[in-house]
């Protein structure tokens, strides 16, 4: 990143505006490197600024008269950006839900998958896998009743896979190692939580050529000219360093951060269990979900950060189903993970 910021004071070295869609060899290393022996070619990657970005890109082709589905907990940009659109019908209070979104309820009685027969029909469903908050992974025959559900309901899948690398045991790292998903999925992805890429933003959307509206044109088409209309292509010194994540050194890099914030998501589960504490996720994800039976989110979180001055993050904000839980991240320094973790033991012991 150095090297390509350095270049750009050189006239040699100086670059305008890029192609929308991301450099050609770092669409081609994203490819080979996350979608080999998938079926996905370069041409189908768009490299953007971050999925959260794209969420709302992604909302703009789809416009206001669809209808979303969420997990419920769920990454509250989904809904919000639905909410933005004018998709959905006003708040309501008393079920803490916006009307005409289909919240899909995931709780630790269904693992966390939603209970599929009793979802009605949407455009489009947001699911993401591991779920943020909950850290819950999605197996190989969830997301195989998942794909069948949206191609008998005509549904276009959007699945968020920006936390596959924390995956360690057999779930898919991508919707497309499904057979049929590139017929109703797109998959957005993030250098964000691989390689600590939050303040260089660097992310992309796969739009598989197989992925067709309902008339036969192509979902790829309109994302080009909704990419095409509203960005110039991420940063030229940010596509520099997903080059640099790609190459052999850096997915060791990669791999390490991710196994060292794994060990400091080991080091929350023990502490919340070693209290008693009923804590889920974890296992393929940097997220600690604990639950705190009849208790209101809120409280807990006032509680812990009043009392142990450590912030969580209270889990009726990803949606009506996290009530009762808080989110707890294994994002920090190791040392600050083992001080928050002997303060939460001197506040519940």
């Amino acid at each position: 990143m150095a090297e390509r910021a350095h270049a750009l004071s050189t006239v040699d070295g100086y670059s305008g505006y890029g192609a929308e869609q991301g450099e050609k060899k770092l669409r081609a290393a994203i490819a080979a490197t996350y979608y080999a022996d998938l079926g996905i070619d370069e041409t189908d990657i768009f490299v953007s600024d971050g999925a959260k970005c794209d969420i709302s890109r992604l909302q703009v082709l789809f416009g206001s008269k669809v209808k979303i589905a969420v997990q419920d907990p769920s990454y509250p940009a989904y809904v919000d950006s639905s909410v933005i659109m004018g998709q959905t019908d006003l708040y309501q209070q008393d079920v803490q839900k916006y009307g005409n979104i289909e919240y899909m309820r995931c709780s630790p009685e269904n693992g966390f998958f939603p209970d599929l027969s009793k979802v009605p029909r949407t455009d489009i469903i947001f699911f993401c896998s591991p779920n943020n908050p909950t850290g819950a992974a999605a197996s190989r025959d969830q997301l195989t009743q998942l794909v069948k559900f949206a191609k008998d309901n005509g549904s276009i899948i959007v699945y968020d896979s920006a936390y596959a690398m924390y995956i360690s045991d057999d779930s898919p790292k991508s919707i497309f190692e499904i057979p049929g998903a590139k017929e109703v999925a797109l998959e957005t992805a993030s250098f964000s939580k691989y390689a600590g890429f939050t303040g260089v933003r660097l992310g992309w959307t796969v739009v598989p050529k197989e992925l067709l509206f309902s008339d036969g044109h192509p979902v790829a088409k309109d994302f080009n000219r909704i990419v095409c209309t509203s960005f110039n292509g991420a940063s030229t010194i940010s596509q520099a360093g997903g080059l640099g994540c790609l190459s052999p050194e850096g997915l060791k890099a990669m791999q390490d951060v991710v196994g060292f914030y794994k060990e400091n998501t080991k080091i929350i589960v023990d502490t919340f269990e070693s209290l008693g504490f009923n804590v889920y996720g974890a296992k393929n994800a940097p997220y600690v979900w604990v639950h705190f039976p009849d208790r209101n989110s809120w409280d807990v979180f006032a509680e812990i950060l009043e009392k142990a001055n450590v912030v969580t993050t209270p889990g009726s904000g990803f949606g009506p189903g996290g009530e009762g839980f808080v989110r707890v991240s294994a994002f920090g320094h190791r040392e600050n993970i083992i001080e928050a973790a002997r303060r939460l033991k001197q506040l519940y012991k």
